[in-house]
């Protein structure tokens, strides 16, 4: 019964790496395509698109490499395993990290310009105020 469990246990995961793989490839390619098209307009946003998608996709290899985990027999196995999730969480903490800045790069000239729109909207209420 328990070698029952255990063969289920192991297909249950086989399959679910391979689907958690394959999302991973499906939107790491559509995130590919989506850069070409906005590559090719030239949209502003192209760095943040492409980084949000990458993010995206090193998370479903990375549930792969976890579940991947619940199969190992031995401990070599497991130190690469152990190796890749750790590379994997890396790259993923980067991309995140790219993606702030990136936001934070867009963020920056609306903050300038509601700056300057303020300081002008104070000067305009300044002077209706003297007259």
């Amino acid at each position: 019964m328990l070698e029952v469990f255990e063969n289920f246990l192991e297909s249950l995961a086989h399959w679910s790496m391979t689907c958690f793989e394959l999302v991973g490839i499906i939107v790491l390619i559509i995130a590919g395509i989506r850069g070409v098209k906005d590559y090719i307009i030239q949209n502003p946003n192209l760095r943040l698109i492409l980084a949000q998608g990458m993010a995206t996709s090193l998370e479903f290899k990375l549930g792969s490499e976890i579940i991947r985990t619940v199969v190992v027999r031995e401990i070599n196995e497991l130190y690469f395993i152990g190796g890749l999730i750790i590379l994997r969480a890396s790259l993923t903490l980067l991309i995140h990290w790219e993606i702030k800045q990136e936001e934070k790069k867009e963020n920056l000239p609306e903050e300038k310009q509601n700056k300057i729109k303020e300081s002008v909207n104070s000067k305009f209420i300044s002077k209706k105020k003297e007259e």
